[in-house]
């Protein structure tokens, strides 16, 4: 039953309001003073609603309204009064008390009112990150809700317990042990420190040397020698880092905790079961791109704030006159200029803009929300920024990182022939995209008819012309777009973006309350996965992961498009658990020996290594794209995050299968084969 809390002075109007409160099926408890309502607030966790009088001896309802609010954030306040004044309701409406009524109140309305409350409670509670959870049995319970889920977190720990302490594999062993000989038979080639490695040391001892885990021993005669640390040590750290990203892919993909705590929760394995030095550990979550998410998130707060989004928006989605339009026409557009440009930036100035376009579609068409229309607009874009990326070299680091592999043996291709062997399949994959979107969405969609450019247009009319902060957010966009493109080599893709942020905070654009509110767990969740990158390299592990893979290959998969499947296969699964620049880090070195000694072209492999980089569609850990989106996909009234991890799981697994058999049967079996290597 909803259990309702009256705080009233009135004994006979609190006692008169509980018994017909009783009638129509509540439960009720009462109190007759501030001081005693917020100690059975304390005492009550299961109160639904509370009537609280504003005029009382003692503590006055406005006192307790800010007492309760204090530690019941999301508990729903309707406020009775006998004594209203516009004064008080303003300052009752800030301490964000759900209604204020005046008493004498017709009973059927304080129903409605209550029963809207309840109803609206779950949002509350998401908005505040309070978990809903459900009792009766121990199955609701464990099951839980979003941001809680007690079974999926035991679950957890217990697989991450079974893969640490687990026999070491043999294989795993091998790879850790054996030397360095600098030849391209070496089993562990494919580490991605392997070139810094010195002759004759082996993983362990390199990863021993590198994280300073090597002991200092003096012999009788005062000499001094290091030892490094057995090659079952750096194991156990190897299996450790296995079992940290099966159990924070496990919990980012079913919200089990809050995002940003997962995030930490890699941290806090790492620093306890020592798998890097605690400096190095903060090292890893400062990296340059934590620092560009950080950057980009902040940049869009000003884009959006000064309405500069709406006019880049005009622009972008001019064509986008009817759905079908803006599915086929401005999502393979979107991917092409993705191959050029940062899709992160585009991303980030897109995202609000979507937004606004949503929220200006669901009030025209009377509804409160469209899941399907958001979900089908966010993803759609950003899983068609993520595929612009086998466009070019200039499309991410990840591409960058190939072209420095392929260049170490002497085959790098040009940026003209890379776009040449590309580039075909950016347009293709948008046209999927849009296919499989408007297929599975469009019927479920609530909104009747949608003119994407011409809100754009209404809501770019509405503030007029542009004004001075607008032209001055411009030139620094303007600015931030030049120094990506010619300096990012040198000042990298953070420190421009933390040069404009501090620009605008001088013109007075973008205040420091504005970069207070920017999505900081999803900051976190960045630094994380660059942490999980480092340690996954280092310790050896994604060496092993990738050996692992390609040993379960069978023959005909081992040259030449059979290779550049099964390449492009494991790169593609891996990248949506780790960077995808760590990612090509670590197969990279090992997919392009590969081509030589069996055979295969060295492009074919590499290309088909950093193209199925960009298939991280499946969790938001695996690239930029997806955690700005996943950040700015909020209602903007009541802060419910409206794209879930669990939509960017489901709907992500099937663009990443559509977006391997485009890139086996149209790239790989398709026009390589006409146009040859």
């Amino acid at each position: 039953m909803p259990k309702i809390l009256l705080v009233d002075d009135e004994e006979n109007f609190r006692t008169s309001l509980a018994r017909r409160l009783t009638l129509r099926g509540y439960e009720t408890i009462d109190t007759d003073n501030g001081e005693d309502a917020i100690k059975l607030i304390r005492k009550n966790p299961d109160i639904d609603v509370v009537l609280l009088d504003r005029k009382m001896p003692g503590m006055d309802g406005e006192q307790v309204l800010r007492e309760i609010k204090g530690f019941r954030p999301e508990l729903q306040i309707i406020m009775l009064t006998a004594f209203g004044s516009m004064q008080s309701a303003v300052e009752i409406g800030r301490l964000e008390a759900y209604s204020y009524m005046e008493k004498p109140c017709d009973f059927d309305e304080l129903v409605k009112v209550i029963d809207a409350a309840r109803e609206d409670k779950v949002h509350v509670m998401e908005r505040y990150e309070v978990p809903h959870v459900e009792k009766g049995s121990l199955k609701k319970w464990l099951l839980g809700s979003h941001n809680s889920r007690p079974g999926v977190i035991i679950l957890g720990l217990l697989i991450f317990a079974v893969m640490v302490f687990m026999p070491t594999p043999e294989r795993m062993m091998n790879l850790l042990s054996s030397p360095k000989t600098g030849q391209m038979t070496d089993v562990n080639v494919g580490y991605a420190s392997y070139a810094r490695m010195k002759n004759g040391e082996s993983i362990a001892q390199y990863y021993s040397r590198t994280a300073g885990f090597s002991k200092t021993v003096v012999d009788e005669k005062g000499s001094k020698s290091e030892i490094p640390m057995s090659p079952s040590d750096a194991a156990f750290r190897a299996k450790v880092m296995l079992g940290i990203l099966v159990i924070a892919a496990l919990f980012w993909a079913t919200g089990a905790v809050p995002v940003g705590i997962t995030a930490l929760l890699v941290g806090v394995f790492m620093y306890f079961l020592g798998v890097l030095a605690p400096e190095s550990i903060a090292q890893a979550y400062a990296k340059d791109e934590v620092i560009f998410i950080f950057g980009v998130l902040a940049m869009a707060a000003a884009i959006s704030k000064t309405g500069l989004d709406r006019r880049i928006g005009l622009l972008l989605l001019g064509p986008a006159t009817s759905l079908p339009r803006m599915m086929f026409l401005f999502l393979p557009m979107l991917g092409v200029a993705c191959s050029f440009l940062s899709e992160h930036a585009l991303i980030a100035f897109l995202m609000p803009m979507i937004m606004m376009v949503y929220a200006g579609s669901v009030r025209i068409a009377g509804v409160r929300k469209d899941s399907a229309l958001v979900v089908m607009f966010v993803l759609s874009i950003c899983f068609a920024a993520n595929c612009g990326g086998p466009g070019s070299p200039a499309a991410g680091g990840r591409n960058a990182i190939m072209m420095g592999i392929l260049s170490d043996y002497g085959v790098a291709p040009t940026f003209g022939q890379w776009v040449k062997y590309g580039l075909p399949f950016v347009p293709v994959m948008g046209l999927v995209i849009a296919t499989y979107f408007y297929l599975m969405f469009r019927r479920k969609i609530k909104v009747s008819s949608l003119n994407v450019s011409s809100l754009v247009r209404h809501a770019s009319q509405k503030i007029g012309p542009m004004n001075t902060n607008e032209y001055i957010t411009a030139a620094a966009l303007i600015l931030l777009i030049f120094l990506w493109v010619v300096y990012s080599g040198d000042l990298g893709l953070g420190g421009p973006v933390l040069l404009i942020i501090v620009i605008l905070n001088m013109f007075r654009i973008l205040r420091w309350r504005d970069i207070a509110g920017i999505q900081w767990d999803v900051v976190a969740l960045y630094a994380s996965a660059c942490a999980l990158g480092k340690g996954l390299a280092v310790t050896g592990t994604a060496l092993f992961l990738a050996d692992s893979f390609i040993n379960l290959m069978p023959e005909f998969l081992r040259s030449g498009e059979g290779l550049a499947i099964a390449s492009s296969l494991f790169t593609g699964i891996t990248t949506n658990f780790m960077s995808d620049g760590a990612t090509v880090s670590a197969i990279g070195p090992i997919t392009v020996p590969m081509a030589t000694i069996s055979g295969s072209h060295p492009w074919m492999i590499g290309l088909a290594t950093a193209f199925a980089s960009s298939f991280a569609h499946m969790l938001i850990i695996g690239t930029p794209n997806n955690a700005i989106a996943y950040a700015m996909a909020k209602d903007p009234l009541t802060g419910e995050q409206l794209v879930t991890l669990g939509d960017f799981l489901k709907h992500g697994a099937a663009i990443l299968v559509l977006s391997f058999l485009v890139l086996w049967l149209w790239v790989f079996l398709g026009y390589w084969k006409i146009i040859g290597f």
